[in-house]
């Protein structure tokens, strides 16, 4: 790109081109292994690398990753390259006689299994669309035959959300259709991203490259597959049976199949499970061929990275002796049973090796940001590509380890009250001699390749002062130069997006938190009272002492809400005499209430929401409520 316009994307640099050829070096990229397994078992590839909504809008585009026939550019970590070659294998796969996957038409696969007289279809994808597409590329080539069952290996959106591409809720509801899912999924599917939901959105936008461009530039790969569909249809069906403990075994349309809960692992409810009579093995996402996050970069509670070591031995204690395949909910299957139960034992030792560790160092007084700066792999687990950082990190996975054990503080007393950034970033730029000598200096440290610390420093004088054009586009440069070095797809996302928008601005795109209607629907009055509390501005409540009486009608609960002291409490099953009104709602009416997606007369006169008593206290607490922008400023103030 001509250096002449300062807002499109750099070359790589010759600080970033050393990287590069070092990292090239150092890992056995001669083994071709899973290229092999990645392409075993191919039956047919999609006719098209589209999928299309109502809209004609492709909701998934592997087209456009044409350019990963090259060979690794400078731009793009080589070892990150070869991970989005592989995630670009796409079509039906045979894993065993009579069981099958639909891989790279989402960011996970689809497993269909032949039972005695229909499918068995574990986690549906993201999308009805991808889903979908999924089903129609298997009755392509293999008989047509109903869906009998879906199991849910875990809460996260893109194992379950695309439901209602596979299957009609009438024939859940008459008993044609078993869902099955771990222990506390429902709840862990609704509420997960419901309380810092619109947080976690913004950052998914980062970390998935959602607005970058496809190239050796711009976004090449999520580390987990290609990427995430795009204005899909999302959809949640409620399981028809939960496994509740481990050893559970179900013959389900013939096929025998044993559980494994593994609890607070890759999902707070997830499970793993056993074909006994076919001795294939399905490990759900605890074992993948990345490095998994036990913080992810969207935002959510930290995992437990020794229950997941832990859950992991189970597996090999349990079954892994007896399998002779292992498929996953990403990536490819692997065959024979030295080379899973090594795959598995190495899987179990990188969680392992990394909490020990993280712990190890914290215990001889070593802080959250030493131990990731140090923390290494041993060869023996670092040279595997399936522990590589591709989607987690060693690195941002040993803090999530010290964060679950010990928090965000650090022991030093200088950091148990910092300034806030922008104030801190306006004192920095003032005691290193203004915006103009920190760029100076600054530049001195760019053209060494020092790409960290400049990060660190020009961020100063960006919060300090976000107009500083010259400082915005020097910051974009330095990032985009960290992008192309990561190896971690969600981290190169991260950089990347920050850095397009520094040279073009943040997207202007408005809208409050949208939240898949299944799982609304889904919500417990609890929760969506929960949220209320979550946008209630608190300063602005203080003043008010608001009491009322809910009745949900079409739930047929009655809850007792109070506001004092700028909190939200309620109570179940309670309706107090002293209440200041009576509000008879609907659950689609307190969603709306919760979601802020209507206003009160709009729910009055469509017959959502009654009110007895002071509605002018009603609308106090409605005007005491925040909205969220779902694209609020990121790397601004």
């Amino acid at each position: 790109m001509s250096e002449a316009d300062p807002r499109q994307p750099k070359d790589a640099t010759e600080a970033t081109r050393a990287r590069q050829r070092a990292a090239a070096g150092a890992l056995p990229f001669h083994d071709r292994s899973d290229f092999d397994r990645a392409q075993r078992g191919l039956l047919a590839r999609p006719s098209s690398g589209q999928v299309l909504n109502d809209w004609d809008f492709p909701v998934w585009d592997l087209d456009a990753y044409a350019f990963l026939d090259a060979d690794a550019p400078d731009t793009v970590h080589p070892s990150l390259w070869r991970q989005a070659q592989l995630n670009r294998f796409a079509g039906l796969f045979e894993v065993a006689e009579g069981f099958y996957q639909v891989r790279g038409l989402d960011l996970s696969n689809i497993s269909f299994i032949a039972a005695d007289t229909g499918w068995i279809v574990i986690d549906p994808l993201t999308s009805a669309e991808t889903a979908a597409a999924a089903l129609a590329l298997l009755h392509e080539h293999l008989p047509e035959r109903p869906v009998h069952a879906v199991i849910y290996t875990h809460s996260h959106v893109d194992h379950f959300a695309g439901i209602r591409g596979v299957v009609d809720e009438e024939d859940v509801r008459a008993g044609r259709v078993r869902i099955l899912a771990p222990d506390g999924f429902l709840r862990a599917a609704i509420s997960e991203n419901i309380i810092a939901g619109n947080a976690m959105t913004r950052r998914a936008s980062y970390m998935y490259g959602a607005l970058l461009p496809k190239g050796p530039q711009g976004h090449v790969d999520a580390g987990l597959g290609k990427g995430v569909p795009l204005l899909g249809s999302q959809g949640l069906i409620a399981p028809t049976e939960q496994i509740t403990e481990t050893g559970t075994e179900l013959t389900i349309d013939g096929v025998r199949i044993v559980f494994q809960l593994t609890p607070g692992t890759e999902a707070p409810a997830e499970m793993n499970f056993f074909f006994p009579d076919r001795k294939i093995l399905c490990m759900a996402e605890n074992c993948t061929a990345n490095l998994h996050n036990l913080y992810t970069l969207r935002g959510a509670h930290v995992r437990d990275a020794l229950a997941w070591s832990t859950y992991i031995n189970e597996a090999i204690e349990w079954f892994a002796t007896e399998a002779d395949v292992l498929f996953a909910s990403h990536h490819w299957p692997r065959w024979g049973r030295d080379d899973l139960i090594d795959y598995l034992e190495k899987q179990r030792d990188v969680y392992r090796y990394i909490h020990d560790q993280t712990m190890r160092l914290a215990n001889h007084g070593h802080t959250m940001i030493e131990i990731a700066e140090d923390l290494e792999l041993p060869a023996s687990l670092g040279q595997e590509f399936y522990n590589r950082d591709y989607y987690g990190t060693v690195s941002h996975n040993a803090k999530a380890v010290y964060q679950r054990y010990l928090g965000w503080f650090d022991g030093n007393p200088a950091n148990l009250h910092p300034l806030p950034p922008v104030d801190a970033s306006v004192r920095y730029v003032e005691f290193m001699g203004g915006a103009d000598a920190v760029l100076a200096k600054a530049r001195e440290s760019f053209a060494a390749g020092d790409y960290r610390w400049v990060a660190q420093v020009v961020n100063h004088v960006v919060l300090a002062d976000p107009t500083n054009e010259a400082a915005r586009l020097f910051q974009a440069d330095t990032l985009e130069q960290l992008g192309y070095q990561s190896e971690s797809g969600p981290w190169r996302d991260f950089y990347l997006t920050a850095a397009q928008e520094l040279r073009h601005g943040a997207p202007q795109l408005g809208g409050a938190m949208v939240t898949n209607g299944d799982v609304a629907r889904a919500m417990t009055v609890e929760l969506l009272l929960d949220f209320l509390g979550v946008r209630l501005n608190g300063p602005e409540a203080a003043a008010h002492h608001l009491r009322f009486n809910l009745t949900v009608t079409d739930r047929d609960e009655r809850w007792h809400v109070g506001i004092a002291n700028g909190t939200l409490h309620a109570l179940r099953e309670r309706h107090l005499d002293a209440a200041d009104a009576h509000l008879r709602l609907t659950h689609a009416g307190l969603l709306a209430f919760a979601m802020g997606a209507a206003d009160l007369d709009a729910l009055l006169e469509a017959g959502e929401v009654a009110i007895e008593g002071d509605e002018p206290a009603v609308r106090t607490w409605l005007s005491l409520l925040d909205t969220f922008d779902q694209w609020f400023a990121l790397i601004e103030p």
